[in-house]
């Protein structure tokens, strides 16, 4: 399999010390979690900068996605939401369009007086930004003497300093006007995507968003022995994880439904700060416990990015009306659970692979060759365990050669004798 060249990129970083210890001083953890989400556990994440220059190397411009030698990895929506503790809600993400936070609407949220806010207000950067210093910010929290107002200000100050960072020392309007709508998964995974499809078309750069957030996620299917100190690179590691390695599935984050596309999409048209990005739900069925059968169709990757100073085909109002239908898929739609993937599929990442090229040299067999292979699932019912012993004998399963078949059927059958 061919190489590509690495590409130089780096992670925007701030000292947040100040902030972590601030954080300390919370009393009830749970409860703050309760109200404003998993941000203490964001704000103390230090991620290591290694893996995730690794990983962005793999970052797949067309499919939008994280491609490597044989499977592909995607961000989605729903993992966002269970590393932050807070759901999608079902209403437009904020797109650029809204009106800048008044005054008054930010004090009511921090419970500060108008005047407080209107006297600290700033304006900054090049795009005359409205943004409240975190000096500000950090001395209310210091000198308040209540626990609502102590969390309230704490959990702007992460928005606007970690979930959505702009200039040093400063919270933006844009993480204030998230911070008031308590919506901010849709934005986070966008912000991710878009920045790094940004750099990946640059070939270099600052990747913005949260780095700890997209930290979490990537780990969250790496085995826990690639997150030890060792003398091996992090790109040995990535290009000599296979398929069966990857930490696919995790019930914690599976709330029986997914977000699968909005209004006339085929995917997810994602609104961001500075433009929008589409995302494919329908390469991410592995993660969500379901089989990967069949390359997926053209019309359901289809890859839009734009930034909203240069959207000359008004796609920004296109994904804001979509945004008003949005389509869930549930479990009887999405069907029966299984951690198979079908050669069709597996075939369609290799070819992809191949032709995109990897940045590293791989260093073990494509899992079409590779000996092993998953089990299935057991099947729950008689009737679903026929089904599953017709497809095993007769439907192309993830492996170049025909033993597997016979192979997935003795497994199966040796799986049931067992269970019953």
């Amino acid at each position: 399999m061919a190489t590509r060249s690495i590409k130089r990129y780096s992670f925007k970083k701030q000292d947040l010390e100040g902030l972590r210890k601030l954080g300390t001083v919370i009393t009830d953890p749970v409860g703050f979690q309760s109200r404003h989400g998993k941000l203490l556990k964001i704000l103390n994440t230090k991620f290591d900068e290694g893996i995730l220059k690794t990983l962005v190397q793999f970052y797949d411009p067309r499919y939008h996605c994280f491609t490597f030698s044989d499977y592909q990895l995607v961000p989605t929506l729903e993992e966002y939401a269970y590393l932050v503790d807070l759901p999608v809600l079902d209403r437009v993400p904020i797109s650029g369009l809204e009106e800048v936070p008044k005054a008054s609407a930010i004090a009511v949220a921090l419970h500060l007086k108008t005047s407080d806010i209107t006297s600290n207000l700033t304006t900054k950067g090049k795009e005359n930004i409205q943004d409240l210093t975190s000096k500000f910010l950090i001395d209310k929290a210091n000198t308040c003497k209540s626990t609502l107002v102590f969390e309230s200000i704490l959990a702007l100050l992460v928005y606007g300093l970690v979930l959505f960072p702009n200039i040093d020392g400063f919270v933006d309007a844009n993480a204030i006007q998230i911070f008031l709508t308590k919506n901010p998964v849709t934005t986070l995974l966008v912000e991710t995507y878009h920045s790094i499809h940004h750099r990946t078309d640059k070939q270099d750069g600052t990747i913005l968003g949260c780095p700890p957030l997209l930290y979490k996620w990537y780990t969250l299917h790496l085995p826990r022995s690639y997150l030890s100190k060792d003398k091996a690179l992090y790109s040995e590691k990535i290009m000599s994880l296979a398929p069966t390695n990857v930490v696919w599935y995790n019930p914690t984050y599976d709330i029986g439904t997914i977000i699968d596309s909005c209004g006339e999409f085929a995917n997810v048209p994602l609104l961001g700060i500075h433009g929008g990005i589409t995302y494919n739900p329908t390469l991410a069925g592995h993660q969500f416990g379901y089989p990967m059968k069949e390359n997926p169709r053209n019309i359901e990757l289809e890859g839009i990015f734009y930034h909203y100073h240069a959207d000359s085909k008004g796609m920004r109002d296109q994904f804001v009306k979509a945004w008003r239908t949005i389509h869930k898929k549930n479990i009887n739609q999405l069907g029966d659970k299984s951690d198979l993937n079908y050669e069709t599929y597996t075939q369609w990442v290799i070819n992809r692979a191949v032709e995109y090229g990897m940045p590293y040299t791989l260093p073990r067999y494509l899992s079409s060759t590779t000996p092993e292979q998953p089990l299935p699932l057991l099947p729950s019912t008689q009737e679903k365990y026929q089904e599953k012993m017709a497809d095993l004998k007769n439907g192309p399963l993830s492996r170049a050669n025909n033993t597997y078949n016979c192979d997935g059927y003795q497994n199966l059958t040796f799986l049931i004798d067992h269970y019953e």
